[in-house]
């Protein structure tokens, strides 16, 4: 069992891995490229990733919305984990912005006419349907979780199925949005509808918020 005090450490030991991703990544895009204007018109929004039995943070995610040339609408997803077992875990974004407990984030987000939020039913054609995400880096000797090693991942993927900006696929709704990681890798139910094909449990979870708001 971790002391209160070796929790709170760990938590802030994440949020300083998790940041240093993204200012690695950004800072790297600015020397790379110069601003143009769809950067100038770029949406963000960001989330904190906490454990859902400890309620500890474990991560970061980005979002970041851009039009293509073509005018469609791109979201750009960048998530830093530190503290889940090893292997691919399932990353969807759910359709309500709450975590506690995470369970309260309710179904996989997926605002369209015919609709069907349920984890393993019209999978992995969701709206808020990633890829998993592989924590396979266990240099930082963080320790097991029922004989796992544990420890730390990136996921950074693109999508068009979502946006930040106001219309019918935004995430900010009325009761928002939220990142849920799950225990298990998603399987994209090849089979059909199956119970756990999507993940299974779900292991942290992260309210999105919008910069600025």
């Amino acid at each position: 069992m971790h002391t209160n005090e070796s929790s709170r450490t760990h938590g802030l030991a994440t949020c300083a891995f998790a940041f240093a991703i993204f200012a690695t990544q950004v800072g790297g895009a600015e020397a790379a490229e110069s601003p143009d204007e769809n950067e100038t018109q770029s949406v963000t929004a960001s989330a904190t990733i906490k454990h859902c039995d400890s309620q500890q943070p474990i991560g970061r995610a980005r979002l970041t919305e851009r039009a293509s040339e073509e005018g469609v609408k791109v979201v750009e997803v960048e998530i830093g984990i530190r503290g889940l077992t090893e292997g691919k875990h399932a990353v969807h974004i759910h359709e309500t912005g709450q975590c506690e407990p995470c369970s309260a984030a309710k179904g996989h987000f997926d605002p369209g006419p015919n609709s069907n939020s349920s984890p393993d039913g019209n999978h992995p054609f969701h709206a808020g349907d990633l890829v998993n995400i592989d924590i396979n880096d266990l240099s930082g000797d963080l320790g097991e979780e029922d004989g796992t090693p544990l420890g730390s991942g990136r996921l950074r993927t693109l999508t068009t199925r979502i946006t930040l900006s106001d219309g019918p696929l935004s995430l900010f709704d009325a009761d928002g949005s939220a990142f849920i990681i799950h225990v298990d890798p998603d399987s994209y139910c090849p089979g059909g509808e199956e119970a756990g094909c999507a993940g299974g449990a779900r292991a942290a979870c992260g309210v999105i918020v919008k910069d600025g708001s």
